[in-house]
């Protein structure tokens, strides 16, 4: 699907394939609930953190670290290879992301049956499979750059909003739905391609599926092969 719109662009280079790969690992199969509205509603019983006040800010602070994580481990990405790439990028993205929150929200329904241990395992098997997709498609660099653009509140929180920039072809727009956590920290929660294309949302009609076909253990099994797959490169 986003390959066919993004069929025009003739300058597409490695690095964006790459992107592409990415987010088509979550929506290859998923069709159009993929293309859920861009601020796909929370849990209601996490605490609310639709306030953005002056502190806002450190929510796109939040990303600049992110992304200059990033930047670093792309360029030295040939060097690192695939388990030096996932060490290095680990930390960061489970500083940036709220793993624990969109494991919940992924998963949906069947969370709230799904037994305390059962809950760790699909947040470890989780944050693995998001920590070694992320390795293994950003691997390296080719002169393109992340900007941030703007700052705005949602319902759910603060969108901030950025574009990845290549040195041909047309940029990327990637928007980050941030919420503050139990400790008051603003953390990724979602991530909306083209401003639109919800990361979370393809994930739960996958994992969704899964659980109710197979049950939860298959879900955490089905996470922790992919992530394997991926590596090492």
């Amino acid at each position: 699907m986003l390959l066919s719109r993004k069929g025009s662009h003739v300058c597409m280079g490695k690095f964006m394939k790459n992107v592409m790969q990415f987010f088509l690992v979550f929506i290859i199969g998923v069709g159009l609930a993929a293309a859920a509205p861009a601020h796909a509603k929370m849990p209601s019983t996490v605490p609310d953190a639709a306030q953005s006040g002056a502190d806002s800010t450190d929510a796109t602070n939040i990303v600049k670290d992110f992304y200059s994580q990033l930047l670093d481990t792309m360029k030295q990405g040939d060097q690192l290879g695939f388990a030096g790439r996932y060490k290095k990028l680990e930390p960061a993205i489970k500083n940036a992301f709220n793993l624990p929150l969109m494991t919940r929200f992924a998963v949906g329904l069947s969370w709230s049956n799904a037994t305390s241990e059962e809950q760790q395992q699909l947040v470890s098997a989780f944050s693995d499979f998001s920590v070694a997709t992320y390795a293994s498609q950003f691997k390296s660099w080719d002169g393109e750059s992340f900007e941030i653009q703007n700052e705005k509140p949602s319902t759910e929180g603060v969108i901030v909003e950025t574009q990845l920039k290549q040195k041909s072809g047309d940029p990327v727009t990637l928007n980050y739905l941030m919420r503050k956590d139990d400790q008051g920290k603003w953390r990724i929660v979602d991530v909306f391609l083209d401003g639109a294309i919800s990361e979370l949302a393809a994930r739960r009609s996958e994992f969704s599926s899964i659980v109710r076909r197979d049950g939860i253990n298959a879900l955490v099994n089905s996470l922790g092969t992919k992530a394997k797959q991926m590596g090492p490169s």
